[in-house]
Order: C-alpha cells, then structure tokens, then sequence
C-alpha cells in the first residue's frame, strides 16, 4: 500500500480525480467562483496529501509528468488565437500598450508591498512574475534569484484572486465586452484566468490566451533586464 501511495500511479489518478470531482461541483451549484475547479481541485488534492502523511517533494516528483504538459498546453493557446486574428489585428496598438503597462504595474506593485511588508530580498525576487503563467514565471524566478516554489504559490494565489472578483470587479467598472474582459484576465491571472475567460466566450478565450503570451514573453525579458540597471 505504501508503494502504491509513492507511485506517479497514485499522484496522476489523484490530481484527475480531484479535478473532475471539483468540475462536477462547480457545474452542480451553477459556477460559483470560489469552487472554481482550480481551487477546489486543489484544496482536494492538498487534503489528501495531508490525511495520507504523503511528503509534498515525493508527490510533486511523482506528478511532474502533468506539470510537464502546462508548457504544450500554453502553446497550444495559439490556435484560439490564429481564430480570432483579424479582431486582435484591429486592435493591435491598444494591446501593445496594455500589456506594456500592465506588466509594469503587475511587477512592480508585487515587488513594492512585499518591501512595504518586510520581505526578503529572496522573497521580493520571487513574487516579480507573480503574473504570469507557471511555466514562464519559474523560468524567470530562477534567473533572477528566486524560490520556485514561492513563484508557483505567487501565481496560483493571483489566479485565484483573479477569477474570484473579475465579476466584481468588471461590474463596477462597468465592462462588458469581452476582448477587455478577456484581455484583463489574461494579463492578471495568467492561465487560471485564462480557464476562466473560456467560460465566458470564444472571444473572452482568445483574447485572455492573448494577454497570457505576451504577458509572459514581455515579463521573460523586462524583468531580467529591469533588475540588471536597479541592482
């Protein structure tokens, strides 16, 4: 029984059944946001991992074949994308400028409360792409002297803020329509956000997997480069 509790066998199965259990729920009591199959998924999987005294380091080893796929699944936004081409045409330089800002403020509003708040150089390098999808984010985190896995915390933590007050939040702000509402779920809560826009619409989708990848690519190089000149 403890092997099969220290296999990928086990960590694989749980994960997916976590996920289609919490999908199930989610769907039951009509999409609430905080039973987004995102958190409740993973509320699951943590509560098993604790109740079956499972070491976190040996889980995450045995379920790394599904953290290997996040990198093909945010390729694979692309085609959401190409389908919605002459839309993200027409808007190309509004785009450009949002994701510029946007990404600015994304980073540096993280980097100044965890100063604000005391936090260790450590931990102020590892919340700077806190924005941006897990695979990009370890990537930059690492490059510039950060933890990994208080990166990956970070950014599911934003996704989960992200999708629980998007509604809240467009609604006082009175924005309707889905390429804004997309776009700003994309840049904020990269691919939990992203999950959430398809929800929405098409367009919603397209346009948030927009905001994830340039997100990402922006942050990749500005973040490096920005710290290279303060340091």
């Amino acid at each position: 029984m403890t092997d099969l509790l220290h296999s990928p066998l086990f960590a694989i199965t749980l994960v997916f059944a976590a996920y289609q259990l919490s999908s199930w729920l989610y769907r039951k009591l009509r999409q609430p946001a905080f039973l987004h199959p995102t958190i409740a998924g993973a509320i699951l999987v943590a509560a098993a991992v604790f109740t079956l005294d499972i070491d976190f380091a040996t889980f995450e080893n045995d379920a790394r074949w599904l953290t290997f796929w996040l990198g093909p699944a945010t390729v694979a936004l692309a085609i959401p994308l190409y389908q919605q081409l002459p839309l993200i045409k027409r808007m190309a330089l509004p785009i450009v400028v949002t994701v510029a800002l946007g990404g600015i403020f994304a980073c540096l509003s993280a980097v100044f409360l965890a100063h604000w708040l005391g936090g260790s150089e450590t931990t102020v390098l590892s919340l700077t792409a806190k924005s941006v999808t897990t695979p990009i984010a370890i990537g930059i985190s690492e490059s510039v002297g950060g933890l990994s896995s208080v990166t990956a915390s970070a950014v599911i933590l934003t996704g989960i803020v992200g999708i629980v007050f998007v509604n809240l939040v467009m609604r006082i702000c009175g924005v309707k329509d889905d390429r804004i509402w997309g776009f700003a779920l994309g840049l904020s809560a990269h691919a939990i956000g992203t999950a959430r826009a398809f929800e929405r619409s098409p367009v919603a989708g397209a346009f948030s997997s927009l905001a994830l990848c340039l997100t990402g690519s922006y942050s990749a190089i500005f973040i490096p480069l920005a710290l290279q000149y303060i340091r």
